[in-house]
């Protein structure tokens, strides 16, 4: 497929901004904000039927006018069926320093951590210009964080050496609190971030660290919908994909086949093996709930349907026409055109079926991005 086939026009205010939330005013004029992860818009698409669902039914299976949310998703599955989730979790990886003599203020966002000992780490830096081998940048002030440029890795990308002597988790602990939450540019491009976001841009559920931006989708389920969903009989299984910046790297060619994705770690467990290969022998459901889940699950499915344990990198990169080999059911957001994310969304919903879907959420406000709203995908 081409590039200009995932088009289309986003409206700047069907951006989300920030999580679902009720907004309450206070007695001095302020705002607060009370967020409600499974509390987003849903849509259902039914890739067989071509149906869509946007809302409630009424006891007699009639439409109503209350728009379908995102804790209504145990509506569609039953006892046995499973879900698959990706357990990376988010590090605050932005950090903002001075440059030595100039003062120049500098966005720093971390990577990954190329060497312990050392104090090593792969990092992207803004404005990069300014930013030369030998530089020395000053963190927190006139606090002890202090780290090198010592080699160029890209236009923008730069290794660092940071000078600080202290045990490792003493400096992990120390870097990351001068850290804030990895939003995409989308949002801190129009916002600063707040408090709230480095809780908001993390699953309830992640374990490892190791991931530079929220896998989205993950963001929906809240402590109370998984208590449900465990009530119903539902089964969960836990793989690993640290979610790099490689999703949003800008597509720069027209033919699909010539773009290449940046390699992300992916972890896939025996019992993660155990539990989801029950669910497809038993013939229930199973759900992969997002885009970085299913690269992490499509990487690793044997020719048989089983997945398979894994432990290494994956570059996997999904568009229509493509066949998956595991999940019969997905959850995704609602992205940006010409997005790597929409592309697999496409591939698994089938072109023409997500673009009517797309067109849908546009004409009814849905909210676009990693805080925004939710579309269900089944094979029925």
């Amino acid at each position: 497929m081409k590039l200009s086939q995932f088009k289309f026009k986003l409206p700047e205010e069907q951006v989300a901004l920030y999580p679902p939330h009720r907004l309450f005013k206070n007695e001095d004029g302020t705002e607060e904000r009370v967020y409600q992860r499974d509390r987003c818009k849903l849509m259902v698409v039914h890739r067989k039927s071509q149906k869509i669902d946007l809302w409630q039914k009424d006891f007699e299976g009639n439409d109503t006018q209350e728009p379908l949310i995102f804790r209504n998703i145990i509506d569609y599955f039953n006892e046995g069926d499973t879900f698959v989730f990706n357990d990376t979790a988010v590090f605050p990886a932005r950090l903002y320093g001075t440059k030595e003599k100039t003062d120049a203020k500098i966005e720093v966002f971390l990577l990954r951590e190329l060497n312990e000992e050392l104090r090593l780490w792969d990092v992207l830096v803004e404005p990069a210009r300014k930013i030369r081998i030998g530089n020395k940048l000053f963190f927190d002030g006139d606090g002890p964080m202090v780290a090198e440029v010592i080699d160029n890795t890209t236009s923008r990308g730069r290794t660092l050496r940071f000078l600080y002597d202290c045990p490792h988790d003493e400096f992990k602990r120390e870097l990351f609190e001068l850290g804030s939450a990895p939003l995409p540019r989308y949002i801190v491009d129009r916002r600063p971030t707040d408090a709230d976001d480095m809780e908001n841009f993390q699953t309830i559920f992640a374990r490892h660290e190791g991931a530079v931006t929220a896998p989205s989708s993950g963001l929906h389920f809240s402590r109370e919908l998984m208590k449900m969903m465990e009530i119903r009989g539902f089964n969960n299984a836990f793989v690993t994909l640290h979610c790099s910046l490689g999703a949003f790297d800008p597509i720069e060619v027209e033919d699909l086949t010539k773009h290449k994705m940046n390699s992300e770690q992916v972890i896939i467990s025996a019992e993660a093996c155990r539990i989801v290969n029950q669910a497809k022998q038993a013939g229930n459901k199973v759900c992969v709930v997002g885009v970085s889940t299913a690269r992490a699950t499509e990487s690793s499915v044997g020719t048989d349907g089983m997945l398979k344990e894994f432990d290494g990198w994956t570059n996997k990169f999904i568009f229509p026409p493509y066949e998956f080999g595991l999940g019969n059911a997905l959850i995704t957001n609602f992205y940006h055109p010409e997005s790597t994310m929409m592309m697999l969304t496409a591939a698994f919903g089938g072109y023409e079926l997500v673009f009517e879907a797309y067109e849908l959420a546009l004409k009814n406000n849905f909210m676009f991005g990693c805080y925004g709203d939710a579309m269900l995908i089944l094979d029925d």
